[in-house]
């Protein structure tokens, strides 16, 4: 279980939150593999913490589809399925293309400009190779493409259901070509926004996020059952 580079709890949050956000970035990261062994009382211990709030963050995470927890044998770190991928590619797409078709009504030019910047900062993190920047530079402009509309509970909606898309993007991004595709999908989604169309908009995301997939299930087959 590695715990390096994770950010030390702080006392006077909440702290199942805290082991959620934790545990579940390690999942999604890989540095916690599939078929790895989660044990309870040696996380809190390792975490300085009572069992109590890890119990209740890691039944969020199996909520999530990341672990499977045996009433004989344990809790362990789900293997990265196809159908899972699948599933989340399905849930994604239709609330995302849902977003941005509703953000190209709405930009203004400020918000315009953060995407930019968002843009320019992805490709540098990529063209640097500080790929964890890279993906959450990614998530960014997602994030923001909500927020544009107001839609909070939409992205945490995304949020959840991506993580299974999030674990096979991790093993996939470190392949030549594939961070100069997105920033130039990135740049198609931020110019039909711009543009005030809807229609081209929500097809740019569906593009975007289908090239995603496809990048995950070729490159990382090894790792998916």
């Amino acid at each position: 279980m590695n715990f390096e580079e994770t950010t030390p709890l702080k006392r006077g949050v909440a702290l199942s939150e805290q082991v959620y956000l934790m545990v579940r970035g390690l999942i999604v990261s890989g540095r916690m593999r599939p078929g790895e062994t989660v044990i309870e009382a040696a996380l809190a211990a390792r975490l300085g913490v009572s069992r109590t709030p890890v119990r209740e963050a890691l039944k969020r995470i199996s909520d999530e589809g990341l672990i499977d927890v045996f009433a004989q044998s344990g809790t362990f770190i789900a293997p990265i399925s196809r159908k899972a991928l699948e599933e989340a590619y399905l849930i994604r797409t239709a609330l995302e293309a849902e977003s941005v078709s509703r953000a190209a009504g709405n930009l203004t030019a400020a918000a315009a400009d953060r995407f930019a910047d968002n843009i320019a900062a992805h490709e540098l993190a990529i063209n640097r190779r500080r790929f964890g920047d890279a993906i959450r530079l990614d998530d960014t402009f997602h994030r923001m493409i909500a927020e544009v509309n107001g839609l909070h509970m939409l992205w945490r909606a995304v949020d959840i259901s991506k993580a299974q898309m999030d674990r096979g993007r991790h093993l996939a991004i470190p392949e030549p070509g594939l961070g100069a595709v997105t920033i130039r999908q990135h740049r198609q989604i931020l110019d039909a926004m711009q543009a005030g169309d809807a229609e081209h908009a929500a097809q740019c995301m569906r593009e975007h996020l289908a090239t995603s997939l496809r990048n995950t299930l070729e490159i990382a087959a090894d790792s998916i059952v």
